[in-house]
């Protein structure tokens, strides 16, 4: 089964043959300024540098009015919802923030002509579809994490034998997340050197946490909708980040950090073992951005105590305001920073495409990469075992509530089950307010 095909299984739906041309695109606006608000940061600035591309095609001019991380950027725009000033028109988006912004999107499909559509791997279209309405075009940025890791830490003998006689098993790459625990405490000599590190603070930390949780057999909401993470196993996941934290082998920034920090922190070296996405493939092998280029492996995403592996997922794309004044404008944009050219330039570095022609296109150019191949192949194990955030327009409201208490967890103000305990009633009553219990 091809890559692309193992995306639409994942997503719940079949692939269509290839992309007709959509002759009409991108199109002329002569004098027209598209206001856009987009996430920030490195991985995302070749793609960006397109946008100059499309001004020169269509002759209008791309106003950048704001570009944050996405979590920044998401309290952004409900400030815009909440204040009535979504007048800018295209805007990043996310396949697990879409739910929460009911109404304020275009129907792209209203916009784009079905050919413009066609090369896209329906079932991503899917996902971003919501009450009908197909509300952003997704970007080569479907997310699944895989485990990145020094290899010469691996490959050292005297490595081999200590860690042996310390923990009874051969070191090898992390099968298991109690694995990549062991691992982090062997390799840690702080505060020069780190075993491992994580995203401690916004849905970062939650969807981590929920990933492991469900790995160890858990679940985020029951079948009535309810929190349900303050169950054994949901404590067995907490531990794992409370232990880490206190046998010192991550930073002990980690509570305060975010994907940047991450991607920036095992480049530089000082970490051993990285869990992390695919967008930070080609610049953790870059001798220009990266300390470990030549020594990084990749491997498939541990297991929890169920013997599933972890596989939180999602996609970023583009979407279109409502109040919009030039929404043709905007559109074409959005297809323009998602269509074949844009994937296929943003997938050398790493992301993986939702594209079914960018799958193939990928795959011939791994052809003799040792490192890419060995990378994809992680990440198709890893998208076979993927699933998405729970499908509540709260999602995002609720990791607000949860991730202090996570934090209190691993900063020692509480034990595992006292913070999820509070965190499940917080949760509880985001979704009460919402109307959703």
């Amino acid at each position: 089964m091809t890559y692309s095909a193992k995306l639409a299984a994942l997503l719940g739906g079949s692939l269509l043959a290839g992309m007709a041309a959509a002759q009409d695109l991108p199109g002329s606006f002569d004098g027209v300024t598209v206001q856009a608000k987009l996430i920030g940061g490195q991985q995302y600035e070749a793609l960006y540098a397109r946008i100059n591309e499309w001004q020169e095609a269509t002759g209008a001019t791309v106003e950048v009015i704001s570009k944050k991380n996405h979590f920044e950027l998401d309290r952004e725009i409900k400030s815009d919802i909440a204040t009535g000033q979504l007048g800018w028109c295209v805007g990043s988006n996310h396949s697990s923030f879409a739910p929460q912004y009911p109404g304020i999107y275009q129907d792209l499909r209203a916009l784009l002509p079905e050919d413009a559509l066609s090369g896209f791997v329906p079932a991503t279209l899917d996902a971003a579809t919501l009450d009908d309405r197909l509300v952003m075009l997704p970007r080569a940025q479907f997310d699944v994490s895989a485990v990145y890791y020094q290899k010469s830490l691996y490959e050292d003998e005297a490595n081999k034998t200590a860690f042996e006689e310390e923990y009874g098993y051969p070191l090898a790459p992390p099968d298991t997340w109690d694995q990549l625990a062991d691992q982090a405490k062997f390799f840690a000599d702080p505060p020069d050197f780190y075993g491992t590190q994580y995203a401690g603070k916004e849905e970062a930390i939650a969807g981590r946490f929920y990933e492991i949780l469900k790995a160890n057999g858990g679940e985020f909401l029951n079948a009535d909708g309810e929190p349900a993470f303050n169950s054994d196993a949901g404590v067995a996941a907490l531990q794992w980040f409370v232990d880490l934290y206190a046998a010192n082998a991550v930073p002990n920034g980690v509570p305060n950090y975010l994907w940047d920090d991450l991607g920036q922190g095992f480049a530089s070296g000082t970490v051993a073992v990285n869990h992390d996405w695919p967008g930070w493939m080609g610049f953790f092998n870059d001798p220009e951005s990266s300390k470990i280029a030549g020594n990084v492996g990749v491997a498939p995403p541990p297991k929890g105590s169920s013997g599933a592996r972890s596989g939180w997922s999602g996609f970023h794309g583009f979407s279109v305001t409502e109040d919009c004044e030039n929404p043709e404008a905007a559109a074409s944009l959005v297809w323009f920073l998602t269509n074949e050219d844009s994937q296929k330039m943003e997938s050398a570095a790493g992301p993986l495409p939702t594209r079914s022609a960018v799958w193939d296109h990928i795959i011939a150019e791994a052809e003799g990469d040792e490192y890419r191949s060995e990378a994809l192949t992680a990440f198709q194990v890893a998208a076979e075992g993927a699933y998405p955030v729970p499908r509540s327009p709260s999602w995002i409201e609720m990791t607000n509530v949860v991730y202090p208490e996570l934090q209190a967890a691993i900063l020692g103000d509480k034990s595992a089950q006292e913070a999820l305990d509070a965190a499940a009633e917080a949760a509880t009553n985001v979704l009460m307010d919402a109307g959703e219990l």
